[in-house]
């Protein structure tokens, strides 16, 4: 596994990660959910030795990962910046790849390319936003490593390859089962691949869970104002709406037998992440 342990990094006055402990494991997909500058980038760009931590201690199977080549070459970023050289066409990029990273497949990575419609002889320089997040995305999933880490992989990609992606991604994961981590904003979309909840908030995990148990915490009271406050008073509710006289308060416990005129129902992991980080 990865563990970090009170791993905090710090840009002059700015905190980005504060005393930060989270494990992953392997063979799982994570979500790594944050609003911009809660420290998801941050994290991911320390485990994979591209920042220095100024405290803690990261580890890869009992190693430290820090300036370990051994370690490093079984994790792998994708960033929302391109950093290969732009003279470099698309097949070059899958030769060096497979250099690095031994368990680079090549007909994985030529076939997802294909599916994304990715012209292997264009130079890295004339992709577009969302062609060069289909490239790196196609680097991403065949690379072999048993740990792979996407940051905002669908950015610039239209709904028809969005979902291409997340197809793509659960038929790789069946195929060589890898630890994903997955970071976005489109959590609607990506719930249903995510199997572990990671929120950060301000550089500090505020949770670490399964999905699904997370979610069995999550309901939302909706009714008249006033019926509302009273049937959720003592309870651990963490945000409300509010519209003329009608409101929704979201509860983090199990509710049961509300009084008429109420509605009780399910959260959805974005609303839960929405009233957990406002």
């Amino acid at each position: 596994m990865i563990e970090l342990k009170g791993v905090s990094k710090r840009f002059g006055a700015v905190q980005a990660v504060n005393n930060v402990d989270i494990t992953f494991e392997p063979g799982k997909i994570y979500g790594l959910l944050g609003r911009n500058g809660a420290g998801k980038s941050t994290l991911l760009n320390m485990i994979t030795g591209r920042v220095f931590p100024d405290s803690g201690a990261l580890t890869l199977e009992g190693k430290p990962i820090i300036e370990n080549d051994a370690a490093l070459g079984k994790i792998y970023l994708m960033g929302e910046s391109c950093y290969y050289p732009e003279s470099m066409r698309i097949r070059e990029v899958f030769k060096w790849a497979a250099e690095f990273y031994p368990g680079f497949d090549k007909v994985c990575a030529h076939g997802i390319a294909e599916q994304f419609g990715l012209d292997l002889r264009q130079k890295i320089k004339g992709l577009s936003t969302g062609m060069s997040t289909m490239f790196r995305l196609s680097v991403a999933l065949a690379t072999g490593a048993p740990y792979i880490f996407l940051d905002e992989p669908v950015l610039g990609l239209d709904a028809v390859h969005r979902d291409l992606f997340y197809k793509m991604l659960v038929q790789r994961y069946q195929e060589q089962p890898a630890c994903y981590v997955i970071s976005t904003h489109l959590i609607e979309e990506a719930t249903g691949l995510i199997e572990d909840v990671v929120i950060i908030r301000d550089g500090q995990i505020l949770l670490s869970e399964p999905t699904e148990s997370l979610l069995a915490r999550g309901y939302t009271v909706s009714g008249p104002a006033s019926a509302v406050d009273e049937f959720t008073r003592g309870k651990a509710v963490i945000g409300h709406d509010t519209l003329g006289g009608m409101k929704s308060a979201y509860v983090m416990e199990k509710l049961t037998d509300p009084p008429q005129g109420l509605e009780i129902g399910k959260m959805n992991l974005q609303q839960l992440f929405v009233q957990l980080t406002k």
